[in-house]
């Protein structure tokens, strides 16, 4: 698709019946097919059917859906290995963009096939070219070869090897040789190779040549789903939903199924087929779109489930050893209050409110930035770090980064705790947090927000001097209009301006290059649904009449509500990973009906309906058996738009469309709707682009420079993360300054004006000072290396909990301090071993917390620095503290360690 779509709605008057019908990308009406819902050049959606290219479902009734849906995925593969060797599962070999390659094609003597042995460090590239009328070949094997004879060398001789990003892996660290690349079974997942040990080589003779045989294009791997689906369990006790649009029943009840097998016999829910166990993110956003409605028992049981034994909120493994450097746990906040709402339960609302109270008193030692008023921390749910951070953040870059998704999240948790408070007569607790969200709001207009473009940023990065990632987040934007960060008019501009692709709405745009789509180039059904709620709050029509599709399209072509899809071509195979019977899958789907096109909206006290139904999807909707407390409530909705005409209660007018919490029985409530649509918005749909590649900078000579990239017209260099030239050449003269560090960064801009990440940040600038940690408390003695000085310092839970720390500077400035540590408690993707201390003045004022994430298993000669505290010193000798407090808890709970070697202190302006 490389052409925009347009579609308006319009409308079809037939047998006394007002439906949809559709306007191609022209404007013009589709006359030839009644039932046509939806239709673009990249599929159409039918009242019972849809259709892309030569695949088709099709609803046989309410209970049963029939698809001839095929990937593509393994029909037309392409020969071309593209590869990188990985020392103990890091990105290590070659530069970004930078990768091996080999034509995988039949010898005519039918030989085995073979790469030549790739010299470690040194790239390979095929030099046949690839044919177009040729593709991979089923079950192709090729034995893929590395000679590591330069880094054993080096190992040998001077006892480490050193990387082209400068990094020294040591001897005692040098564990595994792996290959990551594409296609299947390769994968570009560094962190998890080590999970897949087909792709670790190895030396069987010791000849210094490490070596796998790898089998791709599977025939038995090809992606395939079921032909047919048919409801096998009785949803006996669930709410029935019936309308004029046999699809959308079925998946309905597709997905109400999916719900039902989505609960473990242990009374919590499975997170997806393939993801086993209870996530609290995963539960967190499936509550909110629809199991508080649909499950709520279930939903407190799992949430439960997320509760450390300290009476905090759990936040999953992930990056760098999880908490701080992930921090939207609170998430759970939001879904707790969204259970009470629905159910009433006060005992529910005694239980869950000192939990969130505890756990956001830690975020507010460890998470928010007094500079900013945001929270720091991963992007919420894209969890995977190069997926939509550029390559050279690591796990400390990501805790200082402040994600537009995590600060909304964020603004609802501490909004929902103040309502909370305010519930059980907390009234001072609900005004400070009335407060801080109020804070995280204005901080999000103010740092988030751009102008031209119309939607927010995506994060503000980098080191010291932090700038804005320009990219549209989907999840980040949804939850700014949903959870009201945007007022009315910022809202109705992001859902018109935030771009969307031909199957949806990407989690980000544009993508990044050279990354397999799993969150990056790729649509989520969930966040799909949440762009609906926003579109639906932004009152903007065709915006959620799109979303309504590119949620129905997957579901029905599948047989299932899948984790994601590729963004590019729809299909579900192509992505990373993926998963059937995705809890917050099925949740979106069936939020629609139950926020959008019925309304339901919770209070404490009452169930107010605020519809919305596109005209594409007019007509009669009843949904019966629906239990709110104590009621049972049989709806029936007519017409389309999102006004009320008249709403009554058994036949009487019911004021202000609400339902109070008191009413018990079973009712009747009917809807007519004004059948007018809302005054007409636009949809930003784009073609599926990619920025270009992050520039790789060096400093030399008073001079910054950089390899050229392709399709780049400008590239941008920053100075403290400010714009300070532009142009065509690939390199820049800077001045270093005398007394002051300055942080360079330079980022492309291709010819589309779409712009790469910003480069690793450079500092350019006076030496730093050093504090040898090892003359202030006895050395570890570890057998460890790589660190400066005469030793390092050991810290744990019960070892230096506290450090008295003199820093001594020349003149009174603003300084960076961090700590260079070492932390082998796990890999840089996943576990919960992030070690956290608090830094102090002498005077016990906090300074900020330390945040020392995983640097792999076991490395503990893999040194970096930890987050920069920035702290106002007079000139001579200033007492500093860093302490291991309560706060600082990490989600393990009894390993908090790292090993400190020095503290560094740079002044900066």
């Amino acid at each position: 698709m490389t052409h925009l779509l347009r579609w308006r709605p319009g409308t079809l008057l037939l047998g006394g019946l007002l439906l949809g019908a559709c306007r191609h990308p022209t404007g013009t009406t589709d006359a030839t097919n009644k039932n046509v819902v939806w239709k673009s050049d990249a599929y159409t959606l039918y009242r019972d059917s849809v259709t892309q290219g030569a695949n088709h479902a099709r609803a046989l009734s309410a209970t049963e859906l029939t698809s001839n849906y095929q990937s593509p995925a393994n029909e037309r593969l392409s020969p071309l290995l593209t590869f990188k060797f990985s020392i103990n599962g890091k990105d290590n070999e070659l530069p970004p963009g930078q990768d091996n390659t080999f034509l995988a094609l039949p010898t005519a003597a039918g030989a085995p096939l073979e790469t030549p042995v790739i010299t470690w460090g040194q790239r390979s590239q095929e030099t046949r070219p690839v044919p177009t009328d040729q593709f991979l070949a089923p079950s192709t094997q090729v034995k893929i070869r590395v000679d590591m004879r330069p880094v054993l060398a080096a190992l040998g001789q001077q006892g480490y090897y050193t990387t082209f990003k400068g990094e020294k892996i040591y001897k005692a660290d040098f564990k595994h040789v792996f290959v990551a690349g594409t296609p299947a079974p390769l994968s570009w997942d560094f962190d998890n190779l080590h999970n897949k040990t087909e792709l670790e080589l190895h030396d069987a003779d010791g000849d210094g040549i490490y070596e796998t045989t790898l089998t791709f294009n599977v025939p038995q791997a090809a992606p395939a789903t079921a032909p047919r689906w048919q409801a096998s369990l009785h949803p006996a006790g669930l709410p029935q939903y019936k309308s004029d649009y046999p699809l959308a029943d079925a998946l309905y009840n597709l997905a109400l199924e999916e719900a039902k097998r989505a609960v473990e016999p242990d009374g919590t829910f499975r997170t997806g087929k393939e993801w086993a166990g209870v996530w609290t993110r995963d539960i967190s956003y499936s509550i909110i779109l629809a199991q508080a409605i649909l499950q709520p028992q279930v939903g407190m049981t799992s949430l439960l489930r997320k509760v450390s034994p300290e009476g905090r909120i759990i936040q999953d493994t992930g990056t760098g050893g999880a908490y701080p450097c992930s921090t939207d746990r609170v998430i759970w906040a939001v879904a707790a209050w969204e259970i009470y709402k629905v159910t009433g339960d006060e005992a529910w609302l005694k239980k869950v409110y000192p939990i969130v109270l505890k756990s956001l008193q830690d975020d507010a030692q460890n998470v928010y930035d007094p500079a900013t008023g945001l929270a720091r921390g991963e992007s919420s749910f894209l969890d995977w770090r190069e997926q939509t951070y550029p390559r050279w953040m690591q796990p400390v870059d990501i805790y200082e980064s402040e994600n537009l998704g995590t600060n909304a999240v964020h603004f609802q948790a501490n909004t929902v705790l103040a309502l909370m408070a305010r519930q059980l007569g907390q009234a001072d607790v609900a005004t400070q947090h009335e407060q801080v969200a109020a804070r995280i709001r204005q901080a999000m207009n103010e740092r988030f927000w751009q102008d031209g473009p119309g939607y927010y940023g995506q994060y503000l990065y980098g080191r010291l001097y932090p700038s804005l990632s320009p990219r549209a987040e989907a999840l980040g934007e949804a939850l700014s209009v949903w959870f009201g960060v945007a007022d009315a008019a910022r809202a109705r501009t992001v859902v018109s301006k935030t771009p969307t692709v031909p199957f949806g709405i990407p989690c980000i745009y544009p993508q990044i290059p050279g990354i397999p789509p799993y969150h990056n180039d790729a649509v989520w059904p969930f966040v799909q649904s949440f762009w609906a709620l926003a579109a639906a709050q932004a009152g903007n029509e065709a915006s959620l009449t799109e979303s309504m599709a590119a949620v129905y399209r997957p579901a029905a072509l599948f047989l299932t509500n899948k984790e994601n899809f590729v963004a590019g071509s729809g299909d579900f195979a192509g992505t990373q990973i993926n998963s059937s019977n995705m809890l917050w899958s099925l949740s979106g789907s069936l939020g629609l009906v139950y926020r959008i096109l019925l309304g339901m909206h919770y209070e404490t006290d009452r169930l107010v309906f605020r519809p919305f139904v596109p005209q594409a999807f007019a007509g009669q909707r009843t949904l019966t058996g629906f239990k709110y407390r104590r009621a049972v409530l049989d709806i029936d909705v007519q017409g389309f738009g999102n006004e009320i005409k008249t709403i009554t209660l058994d036949g009487q007018p019911l004021a202000g469309a609400a339902v109070p919490a008191t009413l018990s029985g079973r009712h009747k409530i009917h809807i007519e709707l004004s059948s007018q649509a809302p005054a007409g918005a636009p949809v930003h749909r784009v073609p599926n682009r990619f920025s270009p590649e992050t520039p790789q900078v060096t400093y030399a000579g008073g001079r910054l420079s950089w390899p050229a990239l392709p399709g780049v017209q400008e590239y941008k260099i920053l100075k403290n993360g400010v714009v300070v030239a532009a142009g065509p050449a690939t390199e820049h003269a800077v001045a270093a300054p005398t007394d002051v560090v300055a942080e360079y960064q330079v980022l492309a801009v291709g010819g589309n004006g779409l712009q790469s990440f910003a480069s690793e940040p450079l500092n350019v600038g006076p030496a730093p000072l050093q504090v040898q940690l090892e003359t202030l408390a006895p050395p570890a003695a570890y057998p460890y290396q790589g660190f400066t000085g005469a030793g390092f310092v050991e810290i744990s839970t019960t070892k230096n909990p506290r450090l008295s720390l003199p820093v001594t500077v020349p003149a009174a400035g603003r300084y960076a301090l961090d700590f260079r540590y070492a932390n082998g408690n796990g890999p840089t993707n996943t576990n919960n071993k992030c070690a956290l201390r608090t830094l102090r003045d002498a005077q016990g004022r906090q300074l900020g917390t330390v945040v020392l994430p995983q640097r792999g298993v076991d490395e503990w000669s893999n040194w970096g620095y930890s987050n920069a505290v920035l702290v106002q010193l007079p000139a001579g000798t200033s007492t500093l503290t860093l302490a291991y407090e309560p706060a600082n808890t990490n989600m393990n709970g009894a390993v908090n360690q790292a090993m400190l070697d020095c503290l560094r202190l740079r002044r900066v302006e």
